[in-house]
């Protein structure tokens, strides 16, 4: 039995959604051509994924002249969101305590983001103070 589609994406997937987010359209060429990184998977691979990223409903596509255009349906956010719930639930035991506490623990924390995390955290304490924030991308 096939085991269930996550809805976070792989690192495969996610190296073409970004270059989805990036360009806001491409044919599976365009994504070919515009994949970062030293090795560019073949066409019928990028073809392939693209079609599971489809049944995620991730992307959708549609025909211009020969080809298929594919555009994203999923924001970046919702994708970093999936990701996020994913480690989550599969590392943490669905503990947001416990994945912050495991972040903050690091020796590389720089004290400017320590800080942000504590503005962060009181914010979230008293959401009627909160100011209106930019969406990140």
């Amino acid at each position: 039995m096939p085991r269930p589609r996550s809805a976070a994406l792989t690192d495969g997937e996610l190296r073409i959604m970004r270059v989805l987010w990036d360009r806001g359209r491409a044919t599976v060429a365009e994504v070919v051509g515009n994949i970062d990184g030293p090795r560019k998977p073949a066409y019928n691979t990028v073809l392939t994924i693209l079609g599971i990223l489809e049944a995620k409903g991730a992307v959708k596509h549609h025909r211009v002249g020969r080809a298929f255009e594919y555009e994203p349906r999923m924001a970046r956010g919702e994708a970093r969101r999936n990701a996020l719930s994913h480690v989550l639930q599969r590392f943490f035991d669905n503990s947001p305590e416990a994945l912050i506490l495991n972040l903050l623990g690091r020796e590389e924390t720089d004290p400017a983001e320590l800080e942000r995390v504590r503005t962060l955290l009181a914010e979230s304490a008293h959401p009627e103070r909160q100011p209106a924030r930019k969406a990140t991308r």
